[in-house]
């Protein structure tokens, strides 16, 4: 069996991934990133959605041949058809091709000196002297790396948290979606629909591509492919405007964090740690921010030559003081929807289309960071709606 020594190893090319590898080359590990497809970025398994500031954590330009569309706004629906519109009168998010997008991130990460391999599965981990050794199968049959720190950036089934003792994600739910021939009400605003009917607990979309399609989908924690065939079949507006459906996508989302994401010579990133805000349910922000901590965390602690969990905690400590409270956030809110019933979002929805409320989310608005902007809505005392949206809120926290 073929046997190679690293510094770093990272376990899965998604952006997380890439990232990490980048950031420990690019500090001076020997680095080598673990693909198990034979092409990164295959097979997509999300909207390609993501912030303007997802894209520049990643450290991409936004006007690179991933782009398929630039997006201002949305309108969002309540259960009983009524919208408001969120207008962010310039660029917001962009919707991307993940294929391309994830390629260029690996590409990146060899730019910055990583090596690559894909088609290379990572079967075993086991503890041995001086870090971890990984046992993999690829083209050319098994091979043995042994890496001082394995950074675990490989998927909501993580092997390399579970092989490390850090256990599994609280909750996994499932997205699903197609490309759809569709009118989109405006090409430069996303579409979401809230309803217990179509998505209990979480939402629906509608996000616009170029050409005429959109790409259409919806959360669930269980039959989501029920739900979206009601979705397309049923919805008022959504069966009105959806004439195909073509290139079904399936993928799990993680909602909320391991207890732990180090242990001795493994870090956990990305979704595999669970990276995700639970609101928008986007992982490439957090999971990009945290990803470049990991590199350079596990990068200094090989040169120090202390790989232990210890050590490696400051990975852990750094990223919670990033975001912790914005994910505990994020966790707090997804539980006071998920008890709404379509009549509290009628009502919640209502309360919103109010011009001081809207002023303050177009200026305020941020799907990475939306603890701003319940601070900023709770300073707009003159509005009679943001009191009434506050009892609302506080009748479903009680």
């Amino acid at each position: 069996m073929e046997k190679k020594d690293y510094d770093v190893v990272v376990v899965g090319a998604g952006p997380a991934g890439s990232i990490a590898a980048k950031y420990a080359a690019k500090y001076g590990a020997k680095t080598l990133l673990i693909e198990e497809h034979g092409q990164v970025g295959s097979p997509v398994s999300c909207t390609g959605h993501i912030s303007r500031k997802a894209l520049l954590e990643c450290e991409l330009p936004e006007d690179g041949s991933y782009v398929n569309k630039k997006i201002r706004g949305a309108f969002v629906y309540a259960p009983d058809g009524r919208s408001i519109v969120l207008d962010g009168k310039r660029t917001m998010t962009y919707v991307v091709e993940r294929k391309i997008f994830d390629r260029e991130l690996a590409r990146q990460a060899v730019i910055g000196g990583a090596d690559i391999t894909i088609s290379t599965r990572a079967e075993r981990l086991r503890q041995v002297e001086g870090g971890v050794q990984i046992d993999t199968e690829g083209p050319e049959g098994p091979a043995a790396i042994n890496a001082k720190v394995v950074i675990g950036a490989d998927g909501v089934k993580s092997k390399v948290a579970r092989a490390a003792g850090l256990g599994r994600l609280p909750h996994v739910c499932s997205a699903i979606q197609v490309e759809s021939e569709y009118e989109p009400r405006d090409p430069e605003f996303v579409e979401m629909f809230a309803g217990r009917s179509y998505a209990p607990g979480y939402f629906a979309w509608s996000v616009p591509t170029s050409g005429d399609c959109c790409r259409v989908g919806l959360i669930a924690d269980e039959n989501a492919h029920v739900y979206l065939d009601r979705l397309l079949k049923e919805h008022p507006v959504v069966s009105g405007k959806a004439r195909s459906a073509v290139d079904l996508i399936v993928g799990g989302i993680p909602v909320g964090t391991l207890r732990q994401t180090v242990a001795d010579g493994v870090m956990i990133v990305g979704d595999a740690a669970g990276h995700v805000k639970p609101i928008s349910y986007g992982g490439i922000y957090a999971g990009a921010r945290c990803a470049r901590i990991a590199g350079e965390v596990a990068a200094k602690a090989v040169q120090e030559g202390d790989t232990s969990a210890r050590r490696l905690g400051e990975y852990e400590k750094r990223w919670r003081a990033d975001l912790g409270l914005e994910l505990a956030f994020g966790m707090r809110f997804r539980r006071m929807y998920g008890r709404m019933t379509d009549a509290e979002m009628n009502e919640a929805i209502r309360l919103l289309d109010d011009p001081d409320i809207a002023e303050v989310m177009t200026r305020y608005g941020d799907i990475d960071r939306p603890s701003a902007l319940a601070v900023e809505l709770l300073k707009v005392t003159k509005s009679k709606g943001i009191w009434r949206l506050m009892a609302l809120l506080a009748r479903l926290i009680i």
